[in-house]
């Protein structure tokens, strides 16, 4: 047999092909059909799968292709209407699904596949054995809607191309370098190429393990079948072995440098070591320093100089470890004196465990001008804001002189590493955590305005927030994006107000106090009843008017349903910092008044009984209460104050628990925006 023959011709290849079975040999067929010697088969009709459909059967056949919109209505599937996204991987080129005079044979090739997939779903059987697996990997598919965000630079100059290729291949290897990290580098290639479903969850999820809220717990969702045990690659396999290994790191006679964040753990013969980042993945860390310098080089033009810079010195940080180097020249960039934005290099520690080593990540964008209004309006009272927080705080903690950037807005181009979420998206981020830009107030704050702003996010949204709130509540709902934007601004610039990260209590930061996974819960919970409190403090010195107030704070509420949906731990009873602070606001705003549900009226669509209204005249007092709770607590750091508030409102079954069970059934109803890049170039 010529086993370099591509077969599948006919309705029998075609079902094989799209249910990724062996047609003969036990060799796989390929999904994509090609065969010089003979006639291209007839094209299929591109009106067989309708819009959400086709994008929902891309995903579970892991290709790249998304259909954007309708344009026309006429249900029919057009070239300007594809997208060809990213996958993490070299990518594939809009050449290869489609030209300006329609699409490729490639295209219609996989079309006719996702076509027969989708009638080979009617009948499971066929499937044999692997039946309970495909229903969990596609249950746990289905729970992320995929959503595009889309950047063109086809028309852009030379040099804007050039920084963009060199940015994206540097993406694909902090993409590696952070499975490296979570200990999945080596995971990917024990999947079959044919095993589609257990390609896309690994992509998506960034390893095996599934992360839906309703398959996250199921041992059987798993790309590599039950029994996959989750370690990261941050320590070595022996040390998670322990019981709560985290807190014993801090017993080691070296514990500062083993628990320091841009270190790895390994074992030695002389017992536990440090490795700084750039010596454990040295090979990777090189090949991004090469695409960053190259990008640099590719910059010409001198009003980029800023930019240039930060790549100059963020290429040399990856080879030398010098990270405080580089945010230096990354946070000399503003609105003012660059097009782009760029973070690269390790920052956040949500990821792991003990919440103390920072993830290798890639933020890239574009600068929105339309931020200079927000600055403009908060830049004269930023000091006035760190002394209101400071004295709701109270000692020992007292106001200090703040210099923080307001935030940029940015449009993302792509998200990847850390940054890059199974569902959702961060929306808004201060950086960096550590060092003298951090401690000095000289970091970067931005928020991303053009994430969950398309027209089926925004849909979905109005849906879910009508079957949570009445509708006296509802007429002040709004799913436009100024109202989230404003809380972003307010949540982001509160992370440089108040007790932060780098403050110290006893000589002691909030990680040594508070342990990492409760100190970075409580930073965001600062930061979030900060964007309530700011609101309404705002509207009372008239520099936003009633209606904004009302509308954000409904948002805020709406926002923190979505959060306690997903539950308060991970499958691994990893702390899920967003949800828990949202169940501690959602739990105080119903306990004081500021939140009421009415179990005998019906929610706004009408159809669900039982809902919320939001009494945004309370939030004025409550939430002043719950930030004097929250910033006291991380003024004194006082542990045990901090550990009553989840054992009341994240533990705490009754009413608190049935309320976390109600906003979950109804919010699940939805699946997440599961993101996905396209950039055209």
């Amino acid at each position: 047999m010529n086993l370099g023959r591509r077969v599948g011709r006919g309705a029998l290849g075609a079902l094989a092909l799209a249910m990724g079975l062996s047609t003969g040999c036990g060799a796989p067929a390929p999904l994509v059909v090609s065969d010089a010697a003979m006639p291209p088969p007839p094209r299929p009709a591109l009106d067989e799968l309708a819009r959400a459909r086709f994008n929902v059967l891309a995903v579970e056949r892991h290709l790249p292709l998304f259909w954007d919109a309708d344009a026309d209505g006429d249900r029919v599937l057009d070239p300007d209407e594809l997208v060809v996204v990213w996958q993490g991987v070299e990518p594939t080129r809009r050449a290869d699904w489609a030209a300006k005079d329609g699409f490729t044979e490639r295209f219609y090739a996989s079309y006719s596949a996702l076509v027969a997939y989708a009638k080979s779903l009617e009948a499971p059987e066929v499937l044999g054995g692997a039946v309970d697996r495909t229903a969990l990997l596609r249950r746990e598919l289905g729970q992320g809607r995929p959503s595009v965000v889309r950047s063109r630079f086809l028309g852009a100059s030379a040099e804007a191309r050039a920084i963009v290729e060199h940015v994206v291949n540097a993406a694909r290897l902090v993409e590696e370098l952070h499975a490296e990290q979570q200990g999945t580098l080596a995971m990917r290639a024990r999947i079959a190429e044919t095993d589609t479903l257990g390609q896309s969850v690994f992509y998506r999820n960034q390893g095996p393990w599934c992360v839906a809220p309703a398959t996250e717990s199921d041992p059987k969702c798993n790309a590599l079948g039950e029994g996959e045990k989750k370690l990261v690659g941050v320590y070595p396999a022996s040390l998670q072995a322990r019981e709560g290994f985290c807190d014993g790191l801090k017993a080691m006679p070296n514990a500062e440098a083993l628990r320091h964040q841009f270190t790895v753990v390994r074992e030695a013969p002389e017992g536990l070591v440090a490795v700084p980042y750039h010596l454990a993945y040295a090979s990777k860390m090189e090949a991004v320093s090469r695409e960053l310098a190259a990008a640099a080089i590719a910059i010409t033009s001198p009003e980029e100089a800023a930019f240039k810079s930060y790549l100059v010195a963020a290429s040399k940080a990856f080879t030398d470890g010098s990270w405080e180097a580089a945010d230096e020249a990354w946070a000399k960039m503003s609105v003012h004196n660059s097009k782009w934005y760029l973070r690269i290099g390790p920052d956040e520690v949500y990821w792991e465990p003990c919440s103390l080593k920072a993830g290798f990540h890639v933020s890239f964008a574009q600068i929105n001008q339309d931020s200079l209004k927000w600055q403009k309006l908060l830049d004269p009272v930023k000091g006035d804001m760190e002394k209101a927080l400071a004295a709701l705080a109270g000692p020992p903690y007292v106001a200090r002189e703040v210099s923080f950037h307001l935030p940029d807005f940015i449009d993302i181009v792509l998200n990847a590493g850390d940054s890059r979420d199974a569902h959702g998206a961060t929306i808004g981020q201060s950086l960096p955590n550590w060092g003298p830009v951090a401690n000095e107030g000289r970091g970067r704050t931005v928020t991303m305005t053009n994430l969950y702003t398309d027209a089926d996010s925004r849909a979905d949204l109005e849906k879910l927030a009508a079957s949570a709130l009445c509708a006296e509540s509802f007429a002040s709902f709004t799913s436009a994006p100024e109202p989230q934007i404003m809380g972003t601004v307010l949540h982001e610039a509160a992370h440089n107000l108040g007790p932060a990260h780098e403050y110290a209590v006893g000589g002691k930061k909030d990680r040594e106090v508070f342990g990492g996974p409760l100190a970075s819960m409580l930073e965001e919970l600062k930061a979030q009843t900060a964007a309530l409190y700011f609101t309404d403090w705002l509207g009372a010195r008239k520099l936003l008017d009633d209606k904004t107030v009302v509308e954000t704070h409904v948002r805020d509420v709406v926002w923190a349903f979505g959060h306690i949906s997903r539950g308060m731990y991970a499958a691994d009873k990893q702390p899920r910092p967003y949800s828990q602070l949202a169940a501690i606001q959602v739990g105080v705003l119903a306990k004081e008044g500021a939140l009421e549900w009415r179990a005998a009226e019906k929610a706004a669509n009408g159809a669900d009984l039982g809902c919320f209204v939001v009494h945004t005249t309370e939030f004025p007092t409550v939430v002043e209460g719950l930030m004097r709770d929250v910033g006291g607590i991380k003024a004194r750091g006082d542990k045990a104050a901090a550990a009553q508030l989840v054992a009341a409102y994240v533990d705490a079954g009754g009413a608190e628990e049935a309320r976390r069970t109600l906003i979950r059934e109804r919010w699940l109803r939805a699946p997440k925006a599961s993101f996905l890049y396209a950039i055209e170039r």
